[in-house]
């Protein structure tokens, strides 16, 4: 049996006002449609895979909790800023929540379960391998970072950013030869002027697009339930935009990783019992970035991810306004969601509003996916 749904979209329109008992009428005509025909069959797959890594999440998480107890997986908090100054501003904010031992970590869960869930019942060459790869390379990288952050004792608590940046552009770079010389990609999809030619550079692009992703991602991921939320909606629209591209493998991979991550948030939600690390927060970043590059659709993830470019550019115009403005801050503290915190908004109310945001605009990016493409 085949389900099929119609959507129109609006390439023009028309309005017609006609008086008709003392009311004005209007009539819209649209023109232009897309249809989207999908079996039953594969529907439900997709539908199946995302509740199956759920529950295969929710059944690892007391193993995860077990071993980390056990061995003492503590997230440990910065003492130092970016810049090398004392992070005075984020020590006052968490103090309180850094008195009871929190784990880190937590990526663990869910990238056990997509990668399950994934080789068993989703493995596809052209749509699956690329983004599991790249997930679980950043998440390797991402682990050796957080054992550091567990075991070392410097002011930073993690690994170096200029060897973090080495290992993952190792990683984009990589993902990009890959997606030029084995899927032969050559084009970008630009919006108006539709496929352009860029060649062997579409390997730059790649590297790109997932070093800036990744990094965005693990800056936002600084508050209870904040990434976790963020991801599930920047998922959750790309499992539709691959939908609709009759790409139905990488749909069902969106979803899989939507379902891990309801189950790794269920637990995260404030107060969190843990947390992602940079093994969870690197590894998504790197697929959500190699799935954009997929669906040929980088012309929109700055809009479905615009509280992680918000947060990214809090960063950067902080430490630019340090340097130019001698030691002078736009925010008091970054990224954004801790200025936040520091003018008296509570850590849940934050949380929540940063989602409402990613929500709308996981939405105005499928509109314009949409318009842009159909």
């Amino acid at each position: 049996m085949i389900r099929s749904w119609r959507l129109r979209q609006t390439k023009s329109v028309i309005l017609i006002g006609k008086k008709q008992k003392k009311q004005d009428k209007i009539f819209i005509m649209f023109t232009g449609s897309l249809h989207i025909t999908i079996l039953n069959g594969t529907l439900i797959h997709i539908l199946v895979l995302g509740i199956f890594s759920f529950l295969i999440a929710m059944a690892l998480t007391p193993l995860y909790t077990t071993a980390a107890y056990r061995w003492q997986w503590w997230k440990r908090p910065r003492t130092e800023a970016w810049n090398g100054e004392a992070a005075t501003v984020y020590t006052e904010l968490h103090a309180e929540k850094h008195k009871r031992n929190i784990p880190t970590m937590a990526g663990l869960i869910f990238i056990i379960s997509i990668a399950i869930v994934t080789l068993v019942a989703n493995l596809h060459r052209s749509q699956t391998w690329l983004p599991l790869a790249g997930m679980a390379a950043s998440g390797f990288i991402g682990l050796i970072d957080d054992v550091i952050n567990i075991r070392g004792t410097n002011g930073i608590a993690g690994m170096r950013a200029k060897t973090k940046f080495l290992l993952y552009s190792l990683v984009g770079l990589a993902g990009g030869w890959w997606f030029y010389a084995k899927l032969g990609v050559t084009h970008v999809y630009i919006p108006g002027i539709h496929e352009i030619y860029i060649g062997v550079f579409v390997i730059l692009l790649f590297w790109l697009v997932v070093i800036a992703t990744a990094n965005a991602v693990n800056i936002t991921d600084g508050l209870d339930g904040l990434a976790g939320g963020l991801l599930t909606t920047s998922f959750m629209i790309y499992v539709i935009i691959c939908a609709v591209e009759g790409d139905y493998a990488l749909a069902a991979l969106c979803m899989t990783i939507v379902g891990a991550l309801l189950s790794y948030t269920w637990f995260n939600i404030f107060p969190a019992r843990f947390f992602m690390g940079d093994i969870g927060a690197f590894a998504l970043g790197t697929a959500l970035g190699i799935i954009a590059m997929q669906t040929n659709t980088i012309y929109v993830l700055p809009i479905i991810g615009v509280v992680y470019l918000i947060e990214t550019g809090s960063v950067i115009i902080n430490r630019l306004s340090r340097k130019l403005r001698h030691g002078k801050r736009v925010f008091l503290s970054s990224p954004l969601h801790h200025h936040f915190e520091a003018i008296g908004w509570p850590e849940a109310k934050v949380t929540m509003r940063f989602w409402i945001l990613g929500q709308i605009a996981g939405a105005l990016g499928l509109i314009v996916f949409l318009v842009g493409k159909y």
